[in-house]
């Protein structure tokens, strides 16, 4: 079964180290996401970065709920949380945009 109480506890206990590899993770997962909605790339690597930037942007949220769970509110917390939210609103906009204009042809000027 599995405890909620103990996975709170290793994620605060570790909290350096899953902060130092979430949050290069998730700004690069959505940068690419976004870098390949404006390019207009296959709709399957803008869903499949997108998924992957989300579910780091989730983890970050659900680290950060965490802290708030044990009290600590402070600077970083809200910091964190804005960026897991900020990249997680990206990631759907990204997939937004491109299903939006994916359908719209290309016009050349020559």
């Amino acid at each position: 079964m599995l405890d909620l109480n103990s996975l709170a506890e290793f994620s605060r206990a570790n909290c350096v180290s899953i902060c130092a590899f979430l949050v290069p993770a998730n700004l690069l997962a959505t940068i690419l996401a976004m870098t390949f909605a404006a390019l207009r790339r296959p709709s399957h690597y803008v869903w499949q970065a997108s998924a992957i930037g989300s579910i780091f942007a989730f983890i970050m949220i659900l680290h950060v709920y965490t802290w708030f769970l044990a009290g600590v509110v402070m600077a970083p917390t809200y910091i964190l949380l804005w960026l897991a939210l900020t990249c997680l609103l990206a990631n759907v906009g990204a997939v937004l945009f491109q299903r939006r204009y994916a359908q719209t042809p290309q016009h050349s000027n020559g």
